[in-house]
């Protein structure tokens, strides 16, 4: 940070910090998946004792097909998958036998097959023993009444899912609610609820605050869409006209068509916004901020006809821009201000005063104008390396354009260690906070990569390993310097 850099301060980031991004399905540990378990404390010990101020986490909500959890089946609920095992073995709803059957060692990816196979039935006898242990339980029964304007939707659409063997709610033909499902579903959001408030106080008391991801849209075939069609652009028959996307940009040549029913703005602006308020002050009782993904489509959203193959023939529809931020109030969000902008998107960030982003792998294709360039980022932005839909530092350092390697040789040309540097520069930047992916600390390459947009197979399996892991704890005293060097640390 230079002298006479402009003070900023912001609702999210009161004062200049650092963090590191890993969605919680990439920790390391027995089972098939990461958990809000030990391995969770584990990795905030790291980042307490390293210094870093902030974890970025990926959205929590259930997944479904392509395992996306930018795809996920409600915006309120918590993903049953991520529960800690052994919690629940100590509550009596799980014996150690068969949470040790789902343990099977260090497993490299994220296994979403013994997923599906293994640990849905596991949480699903879980949810069934926990209707009868916790149907007196006043914390159960007082964690049903406080969120049961978006819980007892997300419950019988679970149960009906299930009772529909898992289809989208238009092939539905099962009406009727099986009660005892809908009473589990309720039971493992409570528990999620429970073991989260856990880490976050175990975060608190370390000095780690939790970022939250917050996706503009919802799923085609979720329950937030299936409960309150009438927030959505759905044609005479509730399906679709129009589906979300973005135009061809650098993440794909032919756009990127993400099939997410689009909002109707006016519907929204009716009642004060009131869904989306509900929304993200559910997030901030999750987290101590949260990052708006796509923030342009706040002021303006790319419209693709339902039925296209790929997202070039859309049009840009108006958002509901200011309007909507005035409803929200004053809050800690960070706005995800990328790719393919309009003028009114900038204007619209800075009547927020949301800090906007800034990433380092953006910066070398072009220099002037560009705020992703190390000499143009300003503190009125959070820096990354690279965000989960980034190829890793190391991957891009060796595939990157000719264009962009003479624009980043001048940075990188007498460094020993480029990744090194290039997380360096960003910690030095002036931004307000700088986030750098784990993949980036462990210097790992493309295969470790977090999710390739424009690819619906083969992502977000990433996991970081027991060893990942120990390496970090191995760089902590470095970690400390170069914190504190870059003043993001109190250490």
């Amino acid at each position: 940070m230079t002298e006479d850099s402009p003070a900023y301060r912001c609702r999210a980031f009161p004062e200049r910090a650092a963090g590191v991004l890993l969605h919680l399905t990439a920790l390391p540990g027995s089972g098939p998946v990461g958990s809000l378990g030990a391995e969770a404390r584990h990795f905030i010990d790291f980042l307490a004792q390293a210094g870093f101020t902030w974890w970025q986490i990926c959205p929590l909500g259930p997944t479904g097909y392509g395992d996306s959890p930018y795809q996920a089946l409600s915006v309120f609920a918590g993903n049953p998958y991520l529960l800690d095992l052994n919690d629940l073995s100590k509550r009596g709803l799980l014996t150690d036998f068969e949470v040790k059957t789902l343990q099977r060692g260090d497993e490299t990816k994220v296994n979403y097959g013994r997923l599906w196979e293994e640990l849905r039935p596991l949480l699903a006898l879980a949810a069934e023993r926990g209707v009868k242990l916790y149907q007196n339980n006043h914390a159960f029964l007082s964690f049903c009444q406080r969120e049961h304007p978006w819980l007892a939707d997300w419950c019988n659409f679970s149960a009906l899912r299930e009772q529909n063997l898992f289809t989208s709610p238009e092939h539905w033909k099962i009406k009727e609610i099986d009660s005892s499902l809908a009473q589990g579903a309720a039971v493992l959001q409570f528990i999620f609820s429970e073991q989260w408030s856990e880490l976050k106080k175990y975060a608190a008391k370390h000095g780690v605050k939790l970022l939250g991801d917050e996706p503009i849209y919802v799923s085609d075939d979720g329950c937030d869409r299936w409960a309150h069609p009438e927030l959505f652009q759905l044609n005479e028959h509730g399906k679709p006209a129009f589906v979300a996307g973005v135009p061809p940009d650098y993440f794909s040549e032919d756009g990127q068509l993400w099939g997410n029913p689009l909002y109707d703005w006016a519907r929204h602006a009716a009642d004060g916004f009131q869904w989306w308020r509900a929304r993200v002050h559910h997030d901030l009782n999750l987290f101590e901020a949260v990052r708006i993904d796509h923030f342009r489509g706040i002021h303006d959203y790319w419209r693709v006809p339902a039925q296209a193959k790929n997202a070039r023939g859309g049009q840009w529809c108006t958002g509901p821009d200011i309007d909507f931020i005035k409803a929200l109030g004053d809050l800690p969000l960070v706005a995800e201000d990328l790719g393919l902008l309009s003028p009114g998107v900038e204007i619209l960030r800075q009547k927020s005063k949301l800090p906007g982003m800034s990433v380092i792998q953006f910066g070398f294709s072009e220099i002037e104008g560009n705020p992703h360039h190390p000499k143009n980022i300003t503190a009125d932005r959070v820096v990354y390396t690279g965000t989960h839909d980034n190829d890793t530092l190391k991957g891009w350092l060796k595939d990157c354009s000719e264009k962009e390697r003479a624009h980043l040789n001048p940075f990188i040309k007498n460094s020993a260690n480029p990744i090194a540097t290039l997380i360096t520069i960003a910690l030095d930047s002036d931004a307000i906070c700088a986030i750098i992916p784990a993949q980036d600390l462990l210097e790992l390459d493309s295969e470790n990569r977090f999710n390739t947009p424009g690819h619906a197979q083969g992502n977000w399996s990433w996991r970081m390993s027991d060893q990942d892991l120990v390496n970090l704890f191995t760089q902590v005293e470095n970690w400390q310097l170069r914190l504190a060097k870059s003043e993001r640390t109190s250490v």
